[in-house]
């Protein structure tokens, strides 16, 4: 067998040199390749957008709850700032009808309730006055302040304290109208009744009547009444003799009228007891009290009633009449000299004691204007209930401040003026005779306003 030529180095140099443009090649197609591929791969938008998608998709997921749970916050502020808006106009309507804080706190969270606030996790305050804020303190404001606790859902990343949601409103009462006549009885036939020959001229005032009755307010009858207008929260029986001067007709179902002496304390009965005959006919007596109550204003006591004969003048002070009726022109007296007369003064009757002011009684008093009993000049005790008052006067008498009666039957005879200052009568009925003027400037006088009518706006 033939043998293979031996392999000489030059035979080596040789096979190398063969084979080297082909290695180069391969290298060179490889080198080509990679390049290709790694520019495609720098090139491929369609596979970065991929990564930066996996890596931003959380981020903007969490974005997108942050936005959907921030308008979730926001809605239901809206819905606490109108269930407060509702809430406290409703509490102002209680105020101007003189109920209590709770009264309004009760009628308010009602009406906030019917808007689908349940206060279970939250809070809900009634202010009145209001607390804070520019108009802290007006006592003719309410304020309401609803907050609503809301659990983190995406939020929760960055704190796990739950979000309490606030809501604050203020209402305030505006008067627009003022009485001078107030029955407070919420259910009697002819609460405030106009009868008789009674000639009743009212200036800038008006007649109120609380009662529900189908004749709240009860004219008959060859009465006549001039007034600015008629607030019945029932309906009313008039003749053609009644004058409007404010309105074209009376304002029948209207809202109760506040009791303007709601807050006022009944003073303490305590004291000495003093006869109850005091005067003489045709001859002048000057009362003055002398003794410490805790009201802080001189007293007198009278526990038996008080009778008086002549005149009496009275001196600035508080006179307690308990246990027998409080009368003038009674007994021997001398009509032509039965008077009363005082500056500063409040009488208050209690125990059964009931107010007899006869006809032929010459008065001239006034309330005081400052201290615990502003603006009152006769007293009735609130649990003196069905006690019958009477007040009557000479043509030329002046009573300056309330005839304040609130559980008692009023009747008032007097033939009396008022001038330029205050009368206000406020029984739980009103029966009105005689000829008389009225005259509405009670704030002048230390006295509260009977605020027959009202204006409720919502200022924060």
């Amino acid at each position: 067998m033939p043998k293979a030529p031996p392999t000489t180095n030059s035979n080596r140099r040789h096979a190398v040199a063969a084979t080297a443009p082909h290695r180069t090649a391969r290298l060179g197609r490889v080198r080509r390749l990679a390049g290709e591929a790694l520019h495609r791969f720098v090139g491929d938008r369609i596979g970065s957008t991929s990564v930066i998608a996996a890596i931003m998709f959380p981020v903007v997921i969490g974005g997108i709850g942050l936005g959907v749970e921030t308008g979730y916050w926001y809605m239901t502020q809206r819905e606490l700032q109108h269930a407060a808006d509702v809430a406290v106009h409703a509490a102002a309507v209680r105020k101007r009808s003189g109920d209590t804080t709770d009264g309004m706190r009760t009628a308010a969270l009602y009406i906030a309730n019917q808007t689908g606030f349940s206060g279970s996790s939250g809070n809900f305050i009634v202010n009145s006055p209001v607390a804070t804020g520019p108009n802290a303190g007006d006592p003719d404001t309410v304020e309401v302040l609803l907050s609503q606790i809301e659990p983190r859902l995406f939020s929760a990343m960055f704190s796990n304290e739950p979000v309490d949601i606030g809501a604050r409103a203020v209402a305030k009462i505006n008067e627009t109208a003022k009485a001078c006549i107030l029955a407070l009885s919420p259910s009697a036939s002819g609460a405030v009744t106009v009868s008789g020959s009674t000639s009743l001229s009212l200036t800038g005032c008006d007649v109120a009547s609380n009662s529900n009755a189908s004749d709240s307010f009860l004219m008959k009858g060859a009465a006549t009444l001039s007034t600015g207008c008629i607030y019945s929260v029932g309906a009313t029986v008039t003749t053609a003799a009644l004058d409007l001067t404010d309105c074209d007709q009376p304002k029948e179902y209207a809202a109760a009228v506040a009791d303007p002496y709601a807050s006022v304390a009944e003073p303490m009965v305590q004291g000495t007891c003093q006869s109850k005959n005091v005067g003489k006919p045709n001859a002048s007596t000057t009362l003055t009290p002398v003794e410490n109550h805790p009201s802080g204003v001189a007293a007198m006591r009278f526990c038996n009633g008080l009778s008086i004969k002549g005149d009496v003048v009275f001196q600035p002070g508080l006179y307690i009449i308990e246990g027998g009726d409080f009368t003038v022109n009674g007994g021997s007296v001398d009509p032509a000299n039965a008077g009363l007369v005082g500056s500063g003064v409040t009488f208050y009757l209690t125990n059964g004691a009931g107010l007899k002011l006869g006809g032929n009684t010459r008065m001239n008093l006034s309330a005081p204007t400052s201290g615990p009993f502003s603006g009152i000049l006769f007293f009735g005790g609130r649990d003196q209930i069905a006690v019958a008052h009477t007040v009557a006067g000479t043509s030329d008498s002046i009573l300056q401040g309330a005839i304040y009666m609130p559980a008692g039957d009023l009747k008032y005879r007097g033939n009396s003026s008022t001038g330029d200052g205050c009368t206000q009568i406020v029984g739980y009925t009103v029966d009105l005779s005689g000829n008389s003027t009225f005259e509405s400037h009670c704030e002048e006088v230390g006295g509260s306003d009977i605020v027959s009518s009202a204006l409720i706006r919502i200022i924060e």
